[in-house]
């Protein structure tokens, strides 16, 4: 509840203000599964609660105070979402909280609002007149202007298929560190350890952990043999296809989850200079390369704005923009973020997104390739950012497959890729394709 709260209140992430509690808390697994489900689940499911609860509430929602509608809104998605929790031990956990938090009165209309849904449960319907996009926004609980821009993009079917994965836990995957070891090796521990795993799809670095609880508390993580990241973020370094002995600049590179993994398939040899404008990231960075044992990489605090003011003209192998974006693929993830969002950022992050590429393209050599990659599902952000980039720079072109690794390649004949390039060029995932990320990718090579 009260995570919930400040989430609203204060614009706290779910997934970071979470953790928090979860650690200052110790709960024993099944208790923090349960509270991660309570949490996720309510703000996942939230206009659609939020529109059965209003008719249940007399003065409205909003009228409220906030840890009340946040008391309200979790227990009710135990008792409408949820099989395994009893309804009337939902009504009673939620009357004791009103009780310790507020006063017989709002324990009083807590108690009541419950039995009443409890009471009518059967009954509550997704309206049949709505439109299509009202129907999806209310079925998947997706605001209805997001809903609308992807049925534009996308078509009804795909966006039905989008909102409801995005309403699914995410999976939980880890990249092997090829510097210490590999793949294999790392499978065999998990499962000698009682763990169920298996290979990423995917990723050749990857391995999706069915069981496993929070991979940053075991001692392979502290040892540096794996890190945690998506399997759509790990197709990024692949894309790039680095070399032993190159010099790659990643530009926006906190936490630093691709910048380590371009070091690893250096092995490590070479200069990867990972830069980013927050300062209180660099540790991140420079912590993510001690764990791993990487000794490549070079941290800079820098706005990617000026970076063509800081190195010389042409004087990269590889350049990685994992640019700032909407954030719109990874809602999984994130379930506050549909909620945070609104329009007029799409059209703000699109202006950002020029220009830095705008910046960076300068400093690649001739024959280098420039890796554009956003977690967002946005064409404008995505596939017509990177066209109007090549009407604008002729020196640079889609890269061909001849420029992609021997990964790579075996890796995009599985996966859907739009229109508008080249073979191997570029790549857009959706949430629903893999159970990962929606993830954009371009390959871009400089022919002059």
């Amino acid at each position: 509840m009260d995570v919930l709260t400040r989430v609203e209140q204060e614009g706290a992430y779910s997934n970071l203000l979470l953790n928090q509690s979860l650690q200052k808390h110790q709960l024993e697994r099944a208790e923090a599964g349960f509270a991660t489900e309570l949490v996720y689940g309510t703000i996942q499911r939230l206009n659609t609660i939020d529109y059965y609860l209003s008719s249940f509430v007399a003065k409205g929602l909003v009228k409220l105070q906030p840890w009340v509608r946040n008391l309200l809104r979790l227990s009710f998605y135990q008792i409408y979402y949820l099989d395994r929790i009893p309804p009337h031990a939902a009504v009673n956990e939620a009357v004791n909280l009103a009780k310790r938090k507020g006063h017989q009165g709002i324990s009083g209309m807590v108690n009541g609002v419950l039995r009443n849904v409890l009471r009518n449960k059967e009954g509550l319907q997704i309206p049949e007149n709505l439109n299509t996009v009202g129907r999806i926004a209310l079925t998947y609980s997706h605001p209805e202007w997001m809903v609308e821009r992807w049925v534009q993009q996308y078509g009804e079917e795909a966006t039905m298929a989008m909102c409801a994965s995005n309403n699914e836990a995410p999976h939980v995957s880890v990249r092997v560190n090829a510097v210490k070891t590999d793949r294999a090796s790392m499978l065999q521990d998990l499962e000698a350890s009682g763990l169920e795993a298996h290979a990423s799809a995917l990723s050749p670095a990857g391995i999706v952990v069915d069981s496993g609880g929070n991979m940053a508390l075991t001692e392979w993580f502290r040892s540096g043999r794996i890190s945690i990241q998506d399997e759509s973020s790990m197709l990024v370094a692949e894309a790039l296809h680095p070399e032993a002995g190159m010099r790659v600049l990643d530009c926006c590179a906190a936490p630093g989850g691709k910048t380590a993994h371009i070091a690893e398939l250096m092995g490590d040899q070479g200069a990867v200079i990972a830069n980013d404008v927050h300062p209180h990231k660099q540790k991140l960075i420079t912590d993510q390369a001690a764990r791993l044992g990487l000794k490549s990489i070079r941290t800079m605090v820098s706005d990617a704005l000026t970076l063509s003011n800081q190195f010389e003209p042409e004087s990269f192998d590889r350049i990685l923009l994992d640019a700032p974006c909407s954030g719109l693929g990874v809602i999984r993830r994130k379930p506050d973020l549909k909620w945070a969002k609104q329009p007029g950022e799409v059209d703000e992050i699109v202006a950002l997104q020029t220009k830095l590429l705008d910046e960076v393209h300068s400093l690649l050599r001739p024959g280098g390739i420039l890796v554009y990659s956003t977690c967002t599902v946005e064409p404008e952000e995505n596939i017509r950012m990177v066209e109007q980039f090549l009407r604008n720079h002729p020196n640079f072109t889609w890269a061909a497959e001849n420029t992609a690794s021997q990964a790579w390649r075996a890796l995009y004949s599985g996966i859907r890729g739009e229109s508008g390039g080249n073979d191997m060029s570029h790549i857009q995932i959706l949430p629903q394709d893999y159970h990962s990320d929606g993830f954009f990718i371009a390959r871009l090579v400089k022919t002059q």
